[in-house]
Parts: C-alpha cells; sequence; structure tokens
C-alpha cells in the first residue's frame, strides 16, 4: 500500500503519556522510581544564581581603584543589606568621611584593587519542576529531573500561548461548531478549562481571565483577536512564556474553524476529569505542539496497540488537515497518494495526494500542505 510520512496533530482517546521533567541546572530530585505524583507536585528543585550588580566604589569613596580593598567594611563573601553601608574612607585627618552604600540584597563577591569595584551577588533564585500530570515516576535523572508516565487522553492543537496550567475540565459550548462567546463564561469556570467549539472571541478571553479560569480550548480564533490581546504581533516567536493570566489552545487554526467533531467528542467525554495544558508552539524546526493531557489513572492501555504499524505513516484513509492556502484549516481524508511528482502552480515538481474534504470535493495538493490528524 503506498504510504507517506508525515508530521501531525495527535488526538488519541487512550495512550500512554510519558512527559520528562528537567531542571535547567542540576539541583535535587524530590521523588523515587514507583512513586505516584501529581500534577502539582514539585518533583526537583535547585537554584538560579543571583544576578550581579556592580558598585563603582572607587568613584563613590574618590579615592584611587588600589585603596578600595583597604576602605572595605564589608570582604568578600560577606552577606549585605540594601542601604547598608559596605566602604567607607576618611580624609583630613579623620574629620570627613564618605561612604558607599549596598544598591542590594546579597553577598560582596569580588573586590577589584585594578577597576575600584565591587560586584555584589543578588540571592540565588529558587527553581522548582513540579510533574505537570498526575503519574507514576518510571525514572529519576540524577540530579536533573524525572520522567511520569501516565495512561491518559491526548490532544494536540495547532496553536496555543500561555504556560503550563491544571483543572477541571467543563463543556460551555453544547456543539462543535458553536462560537464561544462571554457571556457563557460565568463564575462556574473559575479554576477551570473551558471548552469550545467554532471560535473563541477576543471578549471571551478577557471574561475568562476575570472569572479565573484556568484555560480555554476552541477550534480557532481570529487573528486580529489575538494581535488585540497580545498587545504585539507574534510572529514566528516560541509561545508559552506569555503571562496573561489564562492558557489557549485552537485545535483547528485561524478564523472560525469548527473543532474537528472526534476532538470535540473526546473533550466531551473527559467532563469533569482533571486535564493539563501547556499552550508552548513553535512551528519552524523542532516543532512543538500545544496539548491537552487527560490522565486516565484506573485505565489499561494496551501499549502494543498503541504502538501500532503506521502510526506516523500517512495511507489511503488517513485524516488530515490542510495547513497552507487555499484550503487551509478544512479538514479530509487522504484519497490517492500517486508516486509521480506533479508540477504545482510555482513550477516545481512535487510530490502530492488528493484529498476528500468533509464536505465531499476533492483537491490535489502538495504532500507538504497537509498534516496528518494522527487518532
Amino acid at each position: 500500500m503506498a504510504h507517506a510520512y508525515t508530521p501531525g496533530l495527535r488526538v488519541a482517546d487512550l495512550t500512554i503519556v510519558q512527559k520528562e521533567r528537567r531542571l535547567p541546572l542540576p539541583g535535587q530530585v524530590l521523588v523515587n522510581v514507583g512513586d505516584r505524583v501529581t500534577a502539582t507536585q514539585v518533583v526537583a528543585r535547585t537554584e538560579l544564581p543571583g544576578n550581579v550588580e556592580s558598585v563603582n566604589v572607587a568613584n563613590r569613596l574618590g579615592v584611587p581603584p588600589e585603596d578600595v580593598p583597604h576602605c572595605m567594611l564589608k570582604k568578600e563573601g560577606d552577606p549585605v543589606q540594601k542601604g547598608e553601608i559596605m566602604a567607607q574612607s576618611k580624609s583630613f585627618f579623620g574629620l570627613f568621611k564618605s561612604s558607599c552604600q549596598a544598591t542590594v540584597d546579597g553577598t560582596v563577591e569580588t573586590v577589584s584593587s585594578v577597576t575600584g569595584q565591587v560586584l555584589l551577588r543578588e540571592p540565588p533564585m529558587p527553581v522548582e519542576v513540579r510533574a505537570y500530570v498526575d503519574g507514576v515516576v518510571t525514572e529519576v535523572l540524577p540530579r536533573e529531573g524525572v520522567i511520569v508516565e501516565t495512561p491518559a487522553t491526548f490532544i494536540q492543537g495547532i496553536f496555543g500561548i500561555g504556560a503550563e496550567t491544571q483543572g477541571e475540565l467543563v463543556m460551555v459550548a453544547s456543539s462543535s461548531d458553536e462560537v464561544l462567546e462571554a457571556d457563557r463564561l460565568t463564575e462556574a469556570v473559575r479554576g477551570k478549562v473551558a471548552v469550545g467549539g467554532s471560535l473563541v472571541t477576543a471578549a471571551a478571553i478577557r471574561k475568562a481571565i476575570a472569572v479565573g479560569a484556568k484555560g480555554i480550548i476552541a477550534g480557532g480564533l481570529h487573528d486580529k483577536d489575538l494581535r488585540e490581546f497580545l498587545g504585539y504581533d507574534l510572529g514566528v516567536a516560541i509561545t508559552g512564556n506569555e503571562d496573561k493570566g489564562i492558557t489557549l489552545i485552537v485545535t483547528e487554526g485561524f478564523g472560525t474553524i469548527r473543532m474537528a467533531e472526534g476532538t470535540f467528542a473526546l473533550l466531551k467525554r473527559c467532563e469533569g476529569m482533571e486535564c493539563s495544558m501547556n499552550g508552548a508552539t513553535q512551528i519552524r524546526a523542532g516543532v512543538i505542539r500545544p496539548e491537552v493531557v487527560i490522565p486516565r489513572r484506573d485505565e489499561q492501555v494496551d501499549v502494543d496497540g498503541d504502538a501500532r504499524e503506521g502510526a506516523g505513516n500517512m495511507v489511503i484513509g488517513s485524516p488530515v488537515r490542510a495547513i497552507r492556502e487555499p484550503y487551509f484549516g478544512r479538514l479530509g481524508t487522504v484519497s490517492a497518494l500517486p508516486s509521480e511528482l506533479q508540477r504545482v502552480e510555482s513550477e516545481t515538481m512535487v510530490r502530492v495526494l488528493e484529498v476528500q474534504f468533509d464536505d465531499g470535493t476533492r483537491a490535489v495538493v502538495p504532500r507538504a500542505n497537509v498534516e496528518l490528524i494522527e487518532k
């Protein structure tokens, strides 16, 4: 059978999800292999070195750089508090004094007799890594982190913003083509992840933040609403670090696009369950997809069956999504995979496929213009 590989979104009812939770610097791992952890549990921690502040003591005291070590009231390694006198000089037989105060809380790191500069190191910044999903620790990476595994419903989106968060899944839309408007969001979604249908509006995002929702999942989003919400054009940046008070994932694309029925049905079946979500997205090399993970701890997964032959392979009948114009966002299935190269509008010869879209129409498109939707 003809087949081709293409990266794509994964939508799985039940699969094994493994998450590597790693510190940015070596530190302390707080759990052991076999421990059951919750999504918000700290599994590893470390400390990042504090910022360095340079103070020109020689200039402030009006002394040559070589005299600065003799003027220091604090030595290297001593703690200081902001505003505390750390150096002092005397002149005119000790009648007049000049002093230099610490500009930050921290410790004296270095005192230079060459430049007359004193470097102050601010207190270290604690960094904690949480499990992100409810699951079991299957591997400990010494001094670095852990791998957490769980059976879960796993849904990848096409775009997202916002960091990792958790909350109870609640269906706000009653159908996959319903627009999520602001008036549908009430105090009932506080601390929860709200699921819409074909579109989430800018007003709805603002309302969700106002009522304290943790996240929103919807089919589409207008790019003008995204610009208005962020306050800038996103371009090709990696998302996920936005501090907007909410995490947002769109599953289909930009514009009003009904959520895929399979995705909507999965989310509906999981209503009331706790989910973890991450809006981090990168669409260039090293693709990162936003994701929703809904742990199903009491269910068993046939790993061999889940890792079935053809996963990641496009074959006739595979569900796909067009990711470039003029069919951007449209869903369909592969109806033919011709092996010969064909000439396209750009006059280049490329491999193509035939797609039968959900409305029954067919089109021949370059294989690079579609994305496999893995089930």
